[in-house]
């Protein structure tokens, strides 16, 4: 066997192990770091692929078998991501007609501490003039730098931290029974109430920002899955109109976002439109969707889009929607498996939640 086949080969085991990884259910760091990247493991598995039909003479069994499992693990990255391209079905329908009164407009930003470009982020809320801003890792001097927004927002809530998981909202519209959660740590805030779109209708938010798995950060995934699983959880409980936006640091196609979508039964807008990716704004081939806004059955989408960069390693994200009673009827909430389930309240068991619900 020649060196090339053999370098070849080494190369489609090494494009074999992100696959192998991802489909398991350990939670290191290390592993669950391969749900990120998959646009991009997809695309270095097509060249290698290439490069195998280049090399291989296909005159022993090994080219074959390693050009076969190749292509299954370009099958199962596809396959996951998949549902956030153009040619996918659409999860939310588009808003067609109703009262514009029942529209509600969110900006999310992760800002980043150490950015201090405060005047992008307003020149992207003076353009977009959307009803709630939710800032992420925001300390005491954005909050200083945004003062301005409360001439026009007058409901806020602060939580600034020092630690990147410091939070602001700010709303135009009325909020009512906010309060500051710490549901994992005692040192990673989360903000929950109700948004009032009119006198008969108050929607529940959930304004989120899990630790991530990484060697900085955490060695596993186990807090970040108990948190949004516990919220899913919770949410399906509750069975009101919600909306639950931050970045959730997980991709939209991992396995517990996925969960925590059928286990609360919201629905994804970006599902067939698109991936947004929001992180990292600085490499243009290292990006995956980390920030989100899901929300109940009983909205339409008007307008979804990623914002221009503000200095932040985040992009904002801005979307729009109407409140609509009767989509409930023609938008099928997401379910889950009770093998899922008992998964789920294995990791809240895990992680030693500081608090029982939400």
């Amino acid at each position: 066997m020649e060196i090339s086949e053999i370098i070849m080969l080494v190369l489609c085991g090494i494009f074999l192990i992100p696959s192998l990884a991802s489909a398991t259910r350990f939670d290191q760091w290390w592993i669950r770091a391969f749900d990120f990247p998959r646009i991009q493991i997809s695309f270095l598995i097509i060249v290698v692929i290439i490069a195998a039909f280049l090399v291989f003479d296909f005159s022993e069994i090994i080219h074959f078998i390693a050009l076969g499992l190749l292509i299954l693990s370009l099958i199962y990255q596809l396959h996951k991501i998949y549902p956030y391209t153009l040619l996918a079905e659409k999860e939310v329908m588009e808003f067609e007609d109703g009262d514009p009164s029942d529209n509600i407009a969110l900006l999310v930003s992760n800002v980043l501490t150490t950015n201090n470009n405060y005047h992008k982020l307003l020149e992207i809320i003076n353009r977009r003039q959307p009803d709630i801003v939710l800032t992420l890792e925001s300390d005491k001097k954005w909050e200083d730098a945004l003062k301005e927004l409360e001439k026009e927002y007058k409901y806020t809530v602060k939580v600034p931290q020092e630690n990147l998981y410091g939070m602001h909202l700010y709303s135009k519209l009325k909020l009512e029974e906010t309060e500051i959660r710490y549901l994992v740590r005692n040192d990673i805030p989360s903000i929950h109430g109700f948004v009032r779109l009119d006198d008969d209708t108050k929607i529940r938010i959930h304004c989120m920002h899990p630790r991530p798995p990484s060697p900085s950060e955490a060695d596993t995934s186990t807090n970040r899955d108990a948190e949004l699983l516990m919220l899913g959880r919770d949410v399906k409980e509750q069975d009101k109109s919600v909306l639950v936006f931050g970045d959730l640091n997980d991709v939209a196609w991992s396995r517990t976002t996925r969960l925590f979508q059928e286990m609360s039964g919201l629905l994804d807008p970006r599902r067939g439109r698109g991936f947004f990716n929001t992180f990292h704004a600085n490499y243009q081939f290292f990006r995956w969707p980390l920030d989100h806004v899901f929300h109940s059955n009983d909205f339409t989408l008007i307008e979804i889009a990623r914002e221009k960069p503000m200095g932040s390693d985040h992009f904002p994200m801005y979307i729009k929607l109407n409140f609509e009673r009767k989509a409930e009827d023609e938008q099928e909430k997401p379910e889950a498996e009770e093998d899922e389930k008992e998964w789920a309240q294995e990791k809240i068991d895990d992680a030693e939640p500081r608090e029982k619900g939400v």
